[in-house]
């Protein structure tokens, strides 16, 4: 099925693409969170007059393209996001989230598939690299800040990677059944299997071997006859 991406939806595309995807991921997921919409053909004629549009303003020489690498090297983008203690955001920052960026404060257009960065998940600062014509490219200083705070140090902001993986680590630890518990079961199945193995050995050993011919039954008692001689004349 086709759609129209209206967010930036990892593993899938960016906001404004037309991408090919399940029926049941459109149906469950993607449309009903209104992170894509069906891809009418009046709804791509739309995009496509849109992204021409925005074209125009992109780059179209070598001249150009230094004179916007200019200005975006001296630049820093700045994003207030709601974050975790732990730095990690509830959310992401994505391409997309750049380049309406770029629009917004510095009237730049860029394509936003030509900034090569994956969704930016944790606070911190960063150097977003972008191509903007041909082997023309820049790195954009670019600060992720929690929402209503400051931006830690390099050495805090470190610290609070480590503690999340630490934090990470240890719930996947907890998930895992102690050294002890795994030492008790091992035991067990021995000795399960030792029971098994000398059970077979009982089995084997009871049983007759080849040729062997096969034990008599009893004879029955003598006064088992005449009782059964004595109801037959009855």
């Amino acid at each position: 099925m086709e759609i129209i991406l209206l967010s930036d939806v990892e593993h899938v595309g960016l906001r404004g693409e037309v991408v090919s995807v399940a029926r049941g991921y459109a149906r469950n997921y993607l449309l009903p969170r209104h992170l894509a919409q069906e891809a009418t053909p009046a709804r791509v004629a739309e995009l496509q007059k849109r992204d021409t549009l925005r074209a125009r303003h992109e780059a179209k020489t070598t001249d150009q393209a230094r004179e916007i690498a200019d200005a975006l090297s001296a630049a820093v983008l700045r994003f207030e996001v709601k974050a975790g203690p732990t730095g990690s955001l509830f959310g992401s920052v994505t391409p997309t989230d750049i380049a309406d960026e770029l629009w917004n404060s510095k009237k730049i257009r860029v394509d936003r598939r030509k900034i090569e960065t994956d969704p930016i998940k944790r606070i911190g600062r960063y150097e977003i690299p972008i191509g903007l014509f041909e082997d023309i490219r820049v790195e954009v200083k670019t600060e992720v800040i929690p929402e209503g705070g400051e931006l830690p140090s390099e050495e805090k902001l470190a610290e609070l990677e480590a503690a999340e993986r630490a934090e990470q680590e240890d719930a996947a630890a907890a998930q895992e059944p102690p050294a002890e518990l795994e030492e008790i079961l091992a035991e067990v199945d021995a000795a399960e299997a030792a029971e098994a193995e000398e059970a077979e050995a009982e089995s084997a050993d009871a049983a007759p071997e080849a040729g062997e011919p096969a034990a008599e039954a009893e004879p029955e008692p003598e006064w088992r006859g005449d009782a059964d001689a004595a109801l037959a004349d009855e």
